[in-house]
């Protein structure tokens, strides 16, 4: 029922900026929580950063790898969420992917939780 779509992923080089969007169609008033997860070769689907309205007020989270250098943002009227990612680092390297759950309470960082995904973005940090 859900669909996410998920752009904005390219080459940048160290220190740079990209910013990733999500549109979500579907069933959207469903997604009380929206997320970005990425996945480096080789490693296990980690979290990002998490757009939260389960209490009817927003709530955004971060992993501690991205705090101050990334930013989730939520355009209800367009149905997107976003991900403005500054101070890119190598490291960052990933394909980055937008999840989105209609439960009320959940573990925000635990991929598991999240019913609906992306197909993915790739984004490239160069050094």
């Amino acid at each position: 029922q859900v669909q996410l779509v998920e752009s904005g992923g390219g080459l940048a080089q160290a220190g740079g900026s990209l910013k990733l969007s999500c549109v979500a169609s579907g069933g959207t008033a469903a997604n009380i929580w929206m997320a970005w997860f990425r996945q480096a070769p080789g490693k296990e689907r980690e979290p990002v950063a998490c757009f939260s309205v389960s209490t009817g007020t927003a709530v955004t989270y971060y992993a501690d790898s991205v705090k101050g250098r990334f930013t989730i943002s939520k355009d209800d009227a367009e149905n997107t969420l976003s991900l403005q990612m500054n101070s890119l680092q190598p490291e960052d390297t990933a394909m980055y992917y937008c999840a989105s759950s209609d439960r009320y309470g959940i573990i925000w960082s635990r991929a598991h939780y999240y019913q609906y995904w992306g197909q993915g973005t790739q984004v490239t940090v160069s050094s």
